[in-house]
């Protein structure tokens, strides 16, 4: 045999073992990973505490991918009221009942004070390639995270701190006046665009601009005025997008490792973008108020209170997300909160009759915009209010917690950084608390005025705006209640449940719809309308 004979032979040889031994890597490899994984998997639950099985590598993901907090509710019936599921390799407790979210968050408020720090919107990554590929990283990379999602630390308490000296009750007594335009314009928008009640018209959009609006006026002292305006769609867009990142499953990264290696990610293009967009307008509205701070004609707001405060603590990074709290916070909850309930009753003119004849006890039909300076004088519309917020409960799972210390809970102990999610859906739709949670009742405030409502949350990172929130509903209601008789257009599910346009988001929103909004006093209308001026 001649040495290229041999050579060759070698060579095929070397061809067809490297072959075998690739072939046995795939076959092998995944089967190591699958058995090394669920071992890990299995080790990382907590002992003592029941809860459903999963699939190897992703746990329950599978079973919460739609409609989770209905999830979560139902499997209480079979596990408990707390229990624990696992999203990948994470153990997460669940906790589902009213008496169990006061012992677990309310009694152990310090313990239970951070945030998770998940893979993709906090950690940052080692390598530029994985950078390139990590939506939520990217979305909290330049204007930071709000202070709902930010971890237990001494920048969360400064920043907790200064929203919650913005929005404690005589700093919202301040905000009156704001509340008093926005509110009519709402009004003004509602009976143009519906030409007097003849034409159906689809209200999200003047909600969004409400909501958008006061957070704007009271972030950095500036209006918008009309929906026309192109700040409106490119805010209202952005804010939605990034909204959707923040899903459960929106990023599997977070709770499956291997995912991790993965250098195909199709949200990070999109990711970027909504980046890029936010920061231009976020620098955009930062540069206003800064000359017209510089030129003396500046509205006193939060921002501005902020930057001449020379006692303050804050850097302009914690002051962004102050703002970005607020913004993200209106367009979220109250928008979708207003668009739930104005569904509603469009299906229900009886519950709006109820509400009228209460108000006629304080303000007749020729008063339409009723008067802003007081706030909680009608109890049937106040009981309203907290029934949407029960009722409509938008973000059903609040942001997640991490436990900063070992608690303990009906004899078993949660460990320390354990991830416990309030499913505040469940809480709110608790047997134990109301006999028929499945049904819309405003009075049921009347008769238990005391009874826990967990729409805002528990313990201490409950929402510091609750107070800005409830004013805001009250006042809209009232005067949307006392200006229009809301009729049907569209045929709307209003089931919280099956009427949630995106079983997949964060926040549980209506499908899109249109009512007429049929003035009761056209020329008391008109003539308050008139007055307004919408400055």
């Amino acid at each position: 045999m001649t040495v290229a004979h041999l050579a060759l032979s070698i060579w095929h040889q070397l061809l067809h073992n490297t072959a075998r031994s690739l072939l046995v890597s795939i076959i092998v490899a995944p089967l190591v990973y699958l058995v090394v994984n669920e071992l890990v998997r299995r080790n990382a639950r907590i002992s003592g505490i029941k809860g459903p099985g999963g699939l190897p590598v992703i746990g329950n993901l599978w079973d919460i991918r739609v409609d989770a907090a209905e999830k979560y509710r139902q499997w209480s019936r079979s596990f408990g009221a707390v229990y624990q599921i696992q999203l990948g390799n994470i153990p997460v407790v669940v906790v589902n009942s009213a008496s169990a979210a006061r012992a677990i968050f309310g009694h152990n408020a310090q313990a239970m004070s951070s945030r998770p720090e998940f893979y993709t919107f906090h950690k940052a990554s080692l390598a530029f390639l994985f950078l390139l590929f990590l939506p939520h990283h990217i979305l909290s990379d330049t204007a930071g995270t709000t202070i709902g999602t930010s971890p237990y630390s001494d920048s969360l308490k400064r920043r907790r701190k200064g929203a919650s000296s913005a929005l404690n009750k005589p700093s919202v007594a301040t905000y009156v006046s704001h509340l008093d335009v926005e509110t009519r314009d709402f009004i003004k928008e509602l009976y143009n665009y519906g030409d007097a009640g003849a034409t159906p018209t689809d209200p999200m959009p003047m909600i969004q601009r409400l909501s958008l609006s006061l957070a704007l006026t009271l972030n950095w002292g500036t209006r918008l005025k009309s929906q026309e305006d192109q700040l409106f769609d490119e805010i209202t867009h952005v804010e939605e997008e990034i909204s959707r990142f923040r899903s459960t499953t929106g990023n599997l990264q977070d709770y499956i490792p291997l995912l991790r290696i993965n250098p195909i990610n199709f949200h990070s293009a999109k990711a970027r973008e909504m980046r890029s967009r936010r920061d231009t307008y976020l620098a955009a509205l930062n540069r206003g108020l800064d000359q017209r701070i510089a030129d003396g004609t500046y509205e006193p707001c939060i921002q501005a209170n902020v930057i001449l405060d020379k006692e303050t603590k804050l850097n302009q990074a914690e002051l962004t997300s102050i703002s970005l709290t607020m913004l993200s916070g209106g367009l979220d909850t109250v928008t979708t909160q207003v668009a739930w309930l104005m569904a509603f009753l469009a299906q229900h003119p009886e519950i709006q009759e109820k509400a009228v004849s209460e108000i006629r006890k304080f303000y007749d039909d020729d008063q339409p915009m009723c008067d802003a300076a007081e706030d909680q004088k009608c109890p049937y519309v106040v009981a309203l209010v907290r029934e949407s917020l029960r009722y409509f409960t938008v973000l059903r799972l609040a942001l997640p917690r991490a436990s900063v210390k070992n608690i303990m809970y009906d004899g078993v102990m949660i460990p320390q950084g354990t991830v416990v999610f309030l499913n505040a859906w469940a809480c709110n739709m608790d047997p134990n608390v109301w006999s028929d949670p499945q049904v819309f009742r405003p009075e049921r405030w009347l008769e238990q005025p005391d009874a826990p409502l967990f729409t805002y949350g528990v313990g201490y990172r409950m929402c510091a705006g609750s107070l800005l929130a409830n004013r805001e509903l009250y006042l809209l209601y009232m005067r949307l209640l006392n200006s229009f008789r809301i009729e049907k257009y569209d045929d709307v599910e209003c089931d919280p449940v099956r009427g949630n346009a995106d079983p997949t988001s964060l926040v549980a929103m209506p499908r899109r719809y249109k009512a007429r909004f049929v003035p009761r006093n056209p020329a008391a209308l008109a003539a308050a309308m008139k007055d307004s001026t919408g400055t």
